[in-house]
C-alpha cells in the first residue's frame, strides 16, 4: 500500500496511522536522515488533535529506538515547524497534522534540515525502508546508543519575532480591527499574539481546541464563522487559518470571502510594482483560474502552473528563481520569509498592502472578473486509473469540443475525485459537469 500522499502520510488516526504503524514510519524516518545526520536531533511538533499524543509518543519512540534525539515543542503551526527545524540545526523535522481534515484524522508531514518538505524520491526511500523488517530490526540500537527526548515550551517567541520581521518596519496595524479564526487549531497562540503586537485591536475566534473540533465549523474550511464576526464587530478584515495555519481564507469588510486567485494577484502585483518579485513571475496550480493569468499578463507578470499542491508549487518556484506562488485553496508562499505555506505570514503581506493603499479590502482584493468555473466532489471507494475507465476518452473529447478547460483529479489526502470543469458559459458548465458527474458516479461508486 502507498504511504505517502501529496502532503505527506494522512489517514484515520487509530486506523491507517496507528500507534505501530507510527513508530514504524519514524524508525524509517531516522534510518534515511542517519546518513545525513550533523547534531542527532529531530523537532517534532503538532496540531491541537487529541490523536496527536498517540502519534507523537510513537514518533518519539521510534526515532530514539534507532539513536535520533528527540526535541517535542507541543502545538505550532506547520510552518513554525519549517523555520524552527533550520533554526534550532535539526536534521530533520517532523508536524503531526492533517491540516484542513476533521479531528479523527491525522497526518505525518517531514522536513529536511533546511525546513523544506521532504521530495519524492526521499518519500520513497523512506517507504522502502518502512516497508523493509529486516532492516527496520537491524537498525535498532541498544545501550548508550538510544536516543533521548526533551520537550521545550519556549520556542514560540522565535517564531513570533521570525514572522513580524516579515511586516514592514515602517508599517504599524493600529486602527485596524481583525477578526483572527484560528480553527481550534495550531495558530491559536500565535496568530493573536503577532496581530496584536504589530499594533492591531484583535477579535479572535477558533482559539479554544478541546482535541475533537480542530476545522469544526471554523477555520478557512468555514469562513462564515469569521464573516458572521466581521460584520458583527464591523470589523476592517477577518482571516480564517486552517487547522495547522498554513492555509489563509481572506474576508472583506462586508463580510464576503475573498477568491483566492485574486488574492494572489493582488499581492504578485504588489511585490512587482516593489520591485520584490523574483523571476518576474508567480507559480499557481492547475485549479486557478483563468482570470488570474489574463490579469498577470496585463502587468506583464507570467503565471506558471504546477500540479496540485503546495510542494509542487515550491518545486517550480525553486526551479525558476521565484519567490512567490500559492494554490487558490489559499497555500501562499513568500519564500523570502518562509519555507512553506505560511497562513499567518501571509496575512501580514496582505495587511501591509490594506495599509498602505489606504482602501478597504473589497476596493482592493477584487480587481478583475473571474472566468466561470463549477467544481464538485464525488466520494469514491478505489481511486481506480481515470484514463481505464470505459468511455473515458469520450467524455474528455466531448469537454473539449464544448470548448472548456477540465481538470478531473483524485484527491491525495481524501478518498474523492475532484472535478472542475472552466468556460464561458455558466449554464453550459453546470450541465456538463452534472453529465461528467453522473459519469463518474456510474464508474467509480
Amino acid at each position: 500500500m502507498k504511504l505517502f500522499g501529496t502532503d505527506g502520510v494522512r489517514g484515520k488516526a487509530g486506523k491507517k496511522l496507528t500507534a505501530l504503524n507510527t513508530m514504524k514510519l519514524a524508525m524509517a524516518t531516522g534510518i534515511y536522515f542517519r546518513k545525513f545526520a550533523k547534531t542527532n536531533k529531530i523537532l517534532v511538533g503538532k496540531d491541537t488533535r487529541r490523536s496527536g499524543y498517540m502519534i507523537e509518543n510513537a514518533l518519539v519512540s521510534g526515532l530514539t529506538a534507532v539513536g535520533f534525539d528527540v526535541i517535542q515543542i507541543g502545538p505550532m503551526p506547520t510552518p513554525a515547524i519549517a523555520f524552527l527545524t533550520e533554526n534550532m540545526r535539526c536534521d530533520a523535522g517532523i508536524m503531526i497534522s492533517a491540516s484542513h481534515n476533521p479531528y479523527y484524522d491525522n497526518g505525518i508531514k517531514l522536513f529536511d534540515s533546511y525546513g523544506h518538505k521532504i521530495a519524492e524520491h526521499q518519500e520513497d526511500a523512506i517507504e522502502a525502508i518502512y516497508y523493509n523488517d529486516e532492516l527496520l530490526e537491524s537498525a535498532q540500537v541498544t545501550d548508550k546508543a538510544i536516543g533521548k527526548s526533551k520537550r521545550i515550551d519556549d520556542v514560540i517567541g522565535r517564531y513570533i519575532v521570525h514572522i513580524k520581521n516579515s511586516f514592514p518596519r515602517p508599517l504599524t496595524l493600529a486602527g485596524t480591527r481583525v477578526v483572527i479564526d484560528c480553527a481550534n487549531g495550531a495558530g491559536y497562540i500565535v496568530a493573536p499574539t503577532v496581530l496584536a503586537e504589530l499594533g492591531a485591536e484583535v477579535i479572535t475566534i477558533g482559539d479554544k481546541p478541546s482535541g475533537y473540533n480542530i476545522n469544526e465549523g471554523c477555520g478557512a474550511m468555514h469562513p462564515e464563522m469569521a464573516a458572521k464576526a466581521v460584520l458583527e464587530y464591523r470589523a476592517d478584515i477577518g482571516l480564517a487559518l486552517d487547522g495547522d495555519a498554513d492555509r489563509l481564507v481572506m474576508i472583506d469588510e462586508k463580510g464576503d470571502v475573498v477568491d483566492g486567485d485574486k488574492l494572489m494577484a493582488v499581492l504578485a502585483t504588489y511585490l512587482h510594482h516593489q520591485g520584490k518579485l523574483k523571476g518576474n513571475g508567480m507559480v499557481a496550480t492547475v485549479m486557478s483560474n483563468k482570470g488570474l493569468e489574463d490579469y498577470l499578463s496585463k502587468h506583464h507578470i507570467n503565471l506558471y502552473r504546477s500540479d496540485v499542491g503546495d510542494k509542487h508549487v515550491i518545486r517550480m518556484m525553486q526551479e525558476r528563481g521565484i519567490n512567490f506562488g500559492g494554490e487558490q485553496s489559499g497555500h501562499l508562499i513568500f519564500s523570502d520569509y518562509a519555507k512553506t505555506g505560511d497562513g499567518i505570514s501571509s496575512a501580514l503581506q496582505a495587511l501591509a498592502f490594506m495599509v498602505r493603499s489606504g482602501k478597504k479590502v473589497s476596493e482592493v482584493f477584487n480587481p478583475y472578473e473571474s472566468v466561470p468555473q463549477k467544481q464538485t466532489n464525488i466520494l469514491v471507494e478505489e481511486k481506480k486509473p481515470l484514463e481505464d475507465l470505459k468511455g473515458y476518452d469520450e467524455l474528455i473529447e466531448k469537454v473539449r469540443s464544448a470548448n472548456m478547460r477540465h481538470l478531473f483529479r483524485y484527491s491525495g489526502t481524501e478518498n474523492k475525485l475532484r472535478l472542475l470543469l472552466e468556460g464561458d458559459n455558466e449554464e453550459e458548465l453546470e450541465k456538463m459537469l452534472d453529465e461528467c458527474t453522473d459519469y463518474f458516479k456510474r464508474m467509480l461508486v
